[in-house]
């Protein structure tokens, strides 16, 4: 039975070829992002200075010890930042529907950010630390009300089976990405060359700006959806409200979950990779790397801008790219693959840089190995991520759908906590045998997950077999859209399969 959503407002009209709420939603993530992205940009620097470490009483701990401490800290904060979404997506499935869930999580983040930026000095003596775990349970607590709703809202301004949906979570990670720059241009500037507390107020200041963008423009562009909880919505489609609270799942919605739950494991392995970012690439980046360019010292938190520039820059064309291969386009599992392998031979960067340094305490590596790491990396995470959250909204129950989005940003959650313990290994066995073990370990998983690509997609049950054919006209047009405008459009010749 075709499932019945509230779809965007008509007044609303669209913008490339997608709904106006797609952007709406664009510019709430974008501010959301600054703020959280901008905070773990600095955040293992703020807990490694020196006036904090004196202000938390770690004064008596050596340098890898502090950096130790700092990575747990971080592992932790992330790993429950991505476990929380499995209550938010139960209480937006449940009780309070999307839009409420959101403004209630964005609220609570803004709030976590005040409490990391209250001055030190306005504190009893031995209370700062409390006033840090406040910060952090607010910032994890409001994201797991934020997170996983947000996302399952773009997947709801489409139908079923629109070929646009692909390209909108593109489009929306862009949005994540433009944010995460101003996060590190700004915050990270703020931080490491003004002052760390400071930066935490201006990061909330970013999440304020984008709590008030969609109090004040939801209902005009995205008109009901989100407000009502996708339970109820089911409930309605069916309409047999108490034999469906019962009906279990058919075997199709059983397989398709199975290919979430296994897409799972492998995402585990690559943010375990990736998310080195925010944790011992940050710290090599810092104390190993040499940040002079034109003889100023650039911030260190500045490098990881690599990654969202290169987002920006990349991602309408590998957009274009699945769309102009027409019926060749690779599986969501054949991109999971790709992804894998890109991220292992990003960290092939980072073992050149480790032997560029060697066991030397003074020599430092050159930029250029972070930065093609971060490229690689970023290549990767553009076969993976979008398309990650297009397949959860794609194969998951509607009843079940935020639920399982907060599933999927759970398995994120397990991966940063690993993220941090592999970081640890960097002061332990040396940056060259870590990081030359993830690359490794990141490779063989890609191999692996390409050779059983067609039982899932088998267990996916035709919810990849829309394609479109693109021709020469359209070809052209889009080349010319991305150049200037950055967004492949919409109208495509050629027939649906």
């Amino acid at each position: 039975m075709q499932e019945i959503k509230p779809k965007p407002p008509a007044s609303a009209g669209q913008l490339f070829g997608h709904p106006k709420g797609l952007f709406l939603l664009f510019g709430t993530e974008m501010w959301e992002r600054l703020s959280y992205y901008g905070m773990r940009g600095i955040f293992v620097f703020y807990l490694t200075s020196t006036a904090t470490a004196a202000v938390f009483g770690w004064e008596q701990l050596t340098d890898t010890e502090l950096q130790s401490k700092a990575l747990s800290y971080l592992g932790w904060y992330a790993m429950l930042v991505y476990l929380t979404p499995i209550i938010g997506g139960w209480m937006a499935d449940n009780r309070w529907g999307q839009r409420r869930c959101i403004m209630f999580g964005g609220t609570l983040m803004m709030l976590g950010q005040f409490s990391l930026g209250f001055p030190h000095a306005w504190l009893p003596n031995g209370s700062e630390i409390y006033m840090l775990w406040l910060g952090l349970a607010l910032l994890i607590i409001g994201n797991g009300f934020f997170k996983p709703n947000i996302s399952t809202m773009v997947g709801d301004l489409y139908e079923e089976g629109d070929h646009r949906r692909d390209t909108a979570f593109t489009i929306f990670y862009m949005g994540i990405n433009l944010g995460s720059i101003l996060g590190y241009l700004v915050v990270g500037w703020i931080g490491e060359k003004v002052d760390y507390q400071l930066a935490f107020i201006v990061a909330g200041v970013g999440m304020l700006l984008g709590l008030l963008l969609q109090l004040t423009q939801a209902k005009r562009y995205l008109g009901e959806i989100g407000v009502e909880p996708s339970a109820h919505l089911e409930l309605k489609n069916q309409k047999r409200k108490e034999a469906e609270k019962r009906r279990p799942l058919t075997q199709e919605e059983r397989d398709r979950i199975k290919v979430i739950l296994v897409l799972g494991v492998f995402v585990v392995v690559f943010w375990a990779g990736f998310e080195q970012a925010a944790g011992s690439m940050n710290l090599f980046a810092k104390y190993r790397t040499d940040l002079n360019i034109l003889g100023w010292e650039i911030p260190a938190s500045w490098l990881q801008m690599v990654n969202p520039l290169f987002i920006i820059i990349l991602a309408p064309i590998i957009a274009s790219i699945w769309v102009g291969m027409g019926d060749r386009e690779p599986s969501s599992p054949a991109k999971f693959s790709l992804g894998l392998v890109f991220l292992g031979i990003g960290f092939l960067s980072m073992c050149g840089a480790a032997l560029q340094i060697g066991d030397s305490e003074t020599i430092k590596a050159s930029i250029w190995w972070l930065i093609f790491a971060y490229i690689f990396h970023t290549i990767g995470e553009l076969c993976l991520s979008p398309i990650g959250l297009s397949v959860v909204t794609k194969l998951s129950p509607l009843r079940y759908l935020s639920l399982m989005m907060g599933l999927w940003f759970a398995f994120i959650g397990i991966a940063n906590k690993g993220a941090a313990e592999i970081g640890k290994l960097v002061g332990v066995s040396g940056p060259l045998a870590t990081f030359g073990g993830v690359a490794l370990v990141a490779i063989i998983a890609g191999i692996i997950l390409y050779f059983i690509r067609e039982k899932l997609v088998d267990w996916m049950h035709g919810a990849e077999e829309v394609h479109v054919t693109v021709g020469e006209t359209t070809r052209e047009e889009l080349s010319i859209t991305a150049d200037h405008d950055g967004v492949p459009p919409k109208h495509f010749s050629g027939n649906d399969k």
